[in-house]
């Protein structure tokens, strides 16, 4: 692959990984205003964002078996001309409810190109590569949470809330366009892939049952969540705990997006001296200590504005760094059913952050304890499962090397 297609082939799929962040991120600054227009909540209206991170969530299981019998454009182009459809309907929502179950169909459109993407890294480029390729999506990904916010916000007050799904459209208009015209299809579809219920739900079963899968899929889902967790409540904690403008709102989220992506490239130049397995355990701990001194910080009152930013800020740096590492790790034993496994994956990661979302709408609370909560119980969670996983894939290996040596006899 030359330098400019190696360019171009990155930049595409980074952009199909930033579509959905793009369209959770845009719209937070919009939350009061959204409540305003539509006469209800700032709480209410965040029930909006889980219902788009479960419809993420389902879709990924639904993209899954699509992508590895038809292969991997035709499911692209149905997902992202739905996102199209149903970012028109966002546009006209005039009830919370409807907004609701619109952003819900707008997520199954939206997954389609992050599902996509991540069975694509896998198709292109060399096993060997894909940790870095993921940490170079992640770099494209966090033009997200350092533009969107921003824009979100001035378009916002500028023009109103509803006009930030017209340049959503237009985002997902232009994204389809590269993949028609200059993404190449990396898999060769199935015709004898069945749809079926029963060998979908096999195909399932067979990547779960994998040690290496599910000890770092769920470590890196359950370490994720903490990010959907702080993108859920910071509307609420910045806005109304902290009084700032939607505009103020949309600088200290992009600020606070340099932790996450700078340390995601950070992870490329450790990756020189050690493996992603030590990597994911040192951050992971970090993450924890951290979110217990949020949680206590937060309980006695003894951070103002500029101590949660920081607080949160460590946090993001862990999740950055970890969250590409488990990714490749999960996804490095398969082959053939990578579109499969990748699904699976996104399912984890999105269907936990949705689940912690949820929390952070049913409480309610005007502090920042819920949210430092929640990270401090999901980043534990997943430095138990990385624990007790890792003991699983030393045995499995020890297994296999056993009955390698026995034949060999």
């Amino acid at each position: 692959m030359t330098k400019q297609r190696y360019f171009f082939t990155v930049l595409i799929l980074g952009a199909l990984t930033a579509l959905g962040p793009f369209s959770i991120d845009m719209y937070l600054p919009g939350f009061p205003a959204i409540a305003k227009s539509l006469h209800t909540t700032t709480a209410e209206v965040s029930l909006s964002l889980s219902s788009f991170f479960v419809g993420l969530a389902a879709g990924q299981l639904l993209y899954g078996p699509l992508l590895d019998k038809y292969g991997r454009k035709k499911p692209l182009y149905f997902g992202l001309s739905l996102y199209l459809v149903a970012s028109v309907g966002c546009f006209f929502a005039t009830s919370i409810e409807t907004l609701i179950i619109i952003r819900f169909v707008q997520a199954i459109g939206s997954c389609a190109a992050g599902v996509a993407s991540m069975a694509m890294v896998r198709d292109i480029f060399p096993l060997e590569e894909n940790a870095k390729i993921f940490a170079l999506l992640i770099l494209i990904l966090g033009a997200s949470p350092m533009l969107a916010p921003t824009i979100g916000g001035y378009v916002t007050v500028i023009w109103g809330w509803h006009e930030i799904f017209v340049i959503l459209g237009i985002m997902a208009f232009l994204i389809l366009l590269s993949v028609i015209f200059f993404l190449p299809e990396s898999y060769k579809p199935d015709p004898n892939y069945s749809l079926k219920p029963a060998p979908i739900i096999n195909s399932f079963l067979t990547v779960i049952k994998e040690p290496q899968f599910y000890t770092y899929a769920l470590t890196g889902a359950f370490s994720f969540a903490g990010l959907f967790v702080y993108v859920s409540a910071s509307p609420i904690v910045f806005m109304e705990v902290f009084k700032v403008s939607a505009k103020t709102y949309g600088w200290i989220f992009a600020s606070l997006s340099i932790g996450f992506i700078g340390s995601s490239q950070v992870n490329n130049l450790l990756l020189k001296k050690y493996k992603s397995e030590q990597i994911i355990r040192v951050s992971l701990s970090i993450q924890v200590v951290t979110s217990l001194l949020f949680v206590i910080g937060s309980w006695y009152n003894w951070y103002g504005l500029g101590g949660t930013i920081s607080m949160i800020f460590i946090m993001l740096c862990c999740i950055g760094i970890s969250n590409p590492n488990a990714s490749a790790l999960s996804l490095a034993p398969f082959e053939k059913n990578a579109g499969t496994a990748s699904a699976l994956l996104g399912a984890m990661q999105l269907g936990l952050g949705a689940t912690a979302t949820f929390g952070i709408g049913m409480l309610n609370t005007h502090s920042s304890v819920p949210m430092s909560l929640i990270m401090e119980v999901s980043a534990f969670i997943a430095l138990l499962i990385l624990f007790f996983g890792s003991r699983q894939i030393v045995n499995r290996i020890e297994v296999s090397s056993n009955a390698a040596a026995g034949m060999a006899h």
